[in-house]
């Protein structure tokens, strides 16, 4: 008969460039009984890559539990936070922040965690709604909105000319590096159903 695998408590540990308490993470993990503690070391958040969580990641499975020491140890938002611990759980996997006093192996560290859950909707909210309000104001100040043209307007002008004088859509877009396309909607209204090709 196969005996069941014995759950772990990994911890995690992370210093950035300018916050040099690696050991200090790592005393806090072992008294906090992680018999296995993985690190990254001089790495901001931001924009990198974290070889020690990767593999942290890949070792976790149903019943384990992954320690930190504080939350930002982690994510650099609440709402990739969030996401990070809902996958864990979602995979029978445990999470404690010692900081914070996150536990959710107890009911009151469940609760915990949905509050924030509530939290990062609301700061998901919040940007959405104020990425709202810029657009609209650049609009309203006549300000470009979205990715930039493809095609400046002195293009646009050339294209137009070019192709009334009989030059192929085709020909057009190699001339200017663009999609055929992005040529049929600027000279044909009807979705360049009608336009000239070679």
């Amino acid at each position: 008969m196969k005996m069941c695998e014995k759950s772990i408590r990994y911890g995690y540990a992370r210093s950035s460039a300018g916050d040099r308490n690696l050991e200090q993470q790592i005393e806090e993990l072992t008294q906090a009984a992680c018999s296995r503690i993985y690190s990254d070391d001089g790495i901001a958040l931001a924009g990198s890559s974290y070889p020690g969580l990767d593999k942290l990641t890949k070792k976790l499975r149903r019943g384990d539990t992954l320690v930190v020491c504080r939350l930002d140890r982690l994510g650099h938002s609440l709402r990739d936070l969030v996401e990070l611990i809902d996958d864990l759980g979602s995979s029978g996997i445990h999470f404690v922040s010692l900081a914070e006093g996150i536990d959710t192996t107890r009911s009151e560290g469940r609760l915990l965690f949905h509050m924030m859950a509530a939290l990062a909707e609301f700061e998901r909210s919040v940007i959405s709604e104020r990425t709202k309000a810029g657009m609209a104001a650049a609009r309203a100040a006549g300000k470009h909105v979205g990715r930039k043209p493809a095609l400046d307007r002195k293009q646009q002008a050339e294209i137009k000319k070019a192709y009334a004088n009989e030059v192929p859509v085709e020909t057009l877009a190699k001339r200017y590096a663009v999609h055929p396309r992005t040529i049929q909607r600027l000279v044909v209204p009807d979705n360049g159903q009608n336009a000239k090709s070679t």
